[in-house]
């Protein structure tokens, strides 16, 4: 149903692509429309900008109108005091007034969140703890694959903090004898966690190239001490970087997303690394589940951005 008043339109700002979609509402999650533009970054943040702007006239064109705002989600995080966006893996995002630009562009407000609490904010909406916990109040939203980030989601709205950095629990000190990070400090959860952390780690005990999928599968068969080692490594720090979100929010439910997020052992033997490491007599019953929108979550939280609900 067409309704400017009601519909969610958001849009997910990827690496290599740019995709838009559009909800009927916050409490009937619909998807009336969806598709996708390559980013073509190598090409600059003019034509970013551009891309964005094709991707909202396909959007308007089937939905016959423009809305009074659209939900972006950024793979960085825009300062709140200077306007400015930073730590963005697509690099030419970094230093520029993104959502002053594309309100400019498109004629709408612009309302900005990072891609993990925008995951954060579709499972919590319309995804695995909508389905499952619907009665949760504080949602903790992990990203673990080519980085480690986070998302906190209260009451169904996302928390970006004072700074824009709320639910950055990537870049905590973890390991102080651990690697540099870009972020200027050194032995960040990112730098342990990471899928690539993790396989540098391997590659550091054996020589060995491989990915982790191929060390976890290593592990699982017995047979190669160094990836057992550097399973059981990864279960431990994780236990150790969890625990400290769970002290400080301590969530009704905790959502993990990303590559290395799908090892089995996180759920039952990370679990209990978390349990040693908490402060709360080593009893631990929040769940911790598997998110259910896959690469959906980015732009179907970006919509709910949108919303009075979120």
């Amino acid at each position: 149903m067409k309704n400017p008043k009601t519909n969610l339109w958001g849009i997910d700002l990827g690496g290599t692509k740019i995709e838009g979609a559009v909800l009927e509402s916050a409490s009937v999650p619909q998807v009336m429309f969806r598709d996708r533009l390559p980013t073509e970054s190598s090409q600059g943040y003019d034509h970013i900008l551009q891309q964005i702007k094709k991707v909202v006239d396909k959007m308007e064109s089937a939905m016959g109108y423009l809305p009074k705002k659209i939900g972006i989600a950024t793979p960085g995080i825009r300062s709140p005091k200077l306007g400015t966006m930073r730590n963005c893996n697509t690099t030419c995002l970094n230093g520029q007034m993104l959502k002053e630009d594309l309100e400019k562009i498109l004629g709408v407000d612009v309302l900005m969140a990072n891609d993990a609490n925008c995951f954060a904010v579709a499972e919590a909406n319309m995804g695995i703890v909508k389905e499952k916990f619907p009665d949760a109040k504080v949602v903790f939203g992990v990203i673990m694959g080519t980085g480690v980030g986070g998302g906190v989601v209260v009451d169904g709205k996302v928390i970006n903090g004072f700074h824009g950095i709320g639910g950055e629990w990537g870049h905590n000190i973890l390991d102080a004898l651990g690697d540099p990070c870009y972020c200027g400090k050194t032995g960040c959860v990112e730098k342990v966690l990471a899928g690539p952390a993790l396989e540098k780690y391997y590659f550091g005990l054996s020589g060995s190239q491989k990915t982790m999928k191929e060390i976890y599968e290593a592990f699982k068969l017995g047979q190669d001490e160094n990836a057992k080692e550097t399973i059981q490594r990864m279960i431990n720090f994780f236990g150790r970087a969890l625990s400290v979100v769970v002290n400080i929010l301590d969530p009704d439910v905790i959502v993990i997303g990303g590559g290395v997020g799908n090892i089995d052992l996180l759920y039952t033997e990370g679990r209990k690394s978390l349990e040693n490491y908490i402060f709360n007599d080593k009893v631990f019953d929040t769940p911790m589940v598997r998110p259910k929108l896959g690469d959906s979550a980015g732009v179907y939280g970006a919509a709910y951005l949108t919303s009075d609900a979120a």
